[in-house]
């Protein structure tokens, strides 16, 4: 969330901010929480007036009752219960809107990076490179679409997950889940040189979901068990982010750098009737997530960081790609700064967002309780969060289904991922 404390010191400059994100009701949360926050401080004032009072009153019946008069003793005891009442009125009252600031602070979105570029939805994200390894044009056979080539080839079973499981649940088999694998332990070997492998809970608290943004604005994408009180997780970066909440980090100990493969599950809220056919959307696929804690002054670089090492993946796999940055009508939630790769798949004929790099300030690590102490110095300060789909499995196993289909319906294995592949180099056409 956002720091409480920019709403009294620079208001005009919040609201210049999120007013960039062109969501008019993000104005009217943000002069809500700015009332609650006046309130509040009042209230606390007249709390803690209250208290002193009373502290004073009781030394002034200890002082009357030594000096054998009763009368002003209980004068100051019958004020002091007043008074007493009166706080625990207050305090009620400060919890009250303590609560309520925190759930308005909660859905007010992060503010844009200075140098994300403005614009009013996806359509005005700018490309910022590429298209790379993009062909002057695709053979007829390369236009085939993704789910038609692998069912034939006995590699994507969509019927049988769907008896499964229902719909938007998918089902690779063979060689297709073996490449599936194959593409994520991939991408870990791939940053292992700078990550630490984790293996976090697919399952997680509210207060963990609600960390990193994804509650309680996207309860409605998640999928929840309630009988326990836990979340299915929409993405490794939720308990990853949360590996180090309520902790104070040494200086030294950053950058923080760590890494998942996990399965992920949305319920894809809103998107009923679009790319239900193949692997473009599901409600549960595997994915390599990269993420690091930053010290603020780290953060930027970072972030380019983590992008190259995104890109690096992508390239390695031979695939068409391109970079957008992310304008600030079409940021997410907890996001400060976002870069999406996109590859291109021929069968289907669009570009495919198979990678995210985004930068978060300290917007989840305030929620998260992440800090960290510089070297030398007393107190402690919210430390920076980014993250990068460092791999997601489904639309990139799409898109090389499509880029690698031959013309007698094979199709062959990029050469990155030969040596995961058991030595199989081609999925044979039947």
């Amino acid at each position: 969330m956002i720091d409480v404390r920019l709403l009294r010191t620079d208001p005009d400059g919040v609201r210049l901010a999120l007013a960039r994100r062109g969501q008019p009701e993000l104005l009217v949360q943000l002069d809500k929480a700015a009332l609650l926050d006046a309130r509040l401080r009042d209230i606390t004032a007249e709390r803690d007036e209250h208290r002193r009072q009373v502290n004073d009153l009781s030394k002034a019946t200890g002082l009357a009752r030594k000096a054998g008069d009763a009368q002003a003793a209980e004068a100051a005891m019958a004020t002091s219960r007043q008074l007493g009442e009166s706080e625990r009125g207050l305090a009620a009252e400060s919890d009250e809107l303590s609560s309520a600031l925190h759930d308005v602070l909660l859905r007010i979105t992060n503010m844009p990076h200075a140098a994300a570029p403005d614009g009013a939805g996806e359509h005005d994200n700018p490309v910022v490179k590429g298209p790379v390894n993009m062909p002057a044009s695709f053979p007829e056979h390369q236009r085939v679409p993704h789910w038609e080539t692998a069912t034939a080839l006995g590699i994507l079973d969509n019927e049988r997950g769907t008896k499964i499981s229902g719909a938007m649940f998918t089902l690779q088999r063979g060689l297709g889940a073996t490449m599936a694998r194959a593409l994520c332990q991939l991408a870990l070997d791939r940053n292992s040189d700078a990550f630490e492998e984790i293996r976090p809970p697919t399952l997680v608290s509210t207060a963990t979901l609600t960390a990193t943004g994804h509650l309680p604005k996207f309860a409605d994408d998640a999928f929840a068990i309630e009988r326990d009180g836990l979340w299915a997780i929409p993405t490794a970066e939720v308990p990853l982010t949360s590996l180090y909440a309520g902790e104070i980090l040494d200086e030294t100990a950053l950058p923080a750098r760590v890494m998942a493969h996990t399965s992920c599950f949305r319920r894809e809220a809103g998107s009923a009737g679009r790319d239900t056919r193949g692997m473009l959307r599901t409600h549960e696929f595997d994915k390599v997530e990269i993420l690091a804690i930053a010290h603020p002054d780290q953060a930027a670089a970072m972030l380019d960081e983590l992008v190259a090492r995104c890109e690096g993946t992508i390239a390695a796999l031979g695939l068409p790609y391109r970079i957008i940055e992310i304008c600030t009508g079409d940021l997410g939630q907890s996001h400060h700064r976002s870069f999406d790769i996109e590859v291109y798949a021929p069968g289907c004929d669009r570009w495919l967002e198979v990678s995210s790099v985004s930068w978060f300030s300290d917007y989840q690590a305030r929620r998260a309780d992440i800090r960290f102490r510089r070297t030398g110095q007393k107190g402690t300060e919210i430390a920076h969060t980014l993250n990068g789909s460092a791999l997601a499995g489904p639309r990139v196993w799409a898109a090389i289904i499509e880029n690698y289909r031959q013309a007698d319906g094979s199709v062959i294995g990029p050469e990155a991922l030969r040596p995961y592949m058991r030595g199989v180099t081609v999925i044979p056409a039947k």
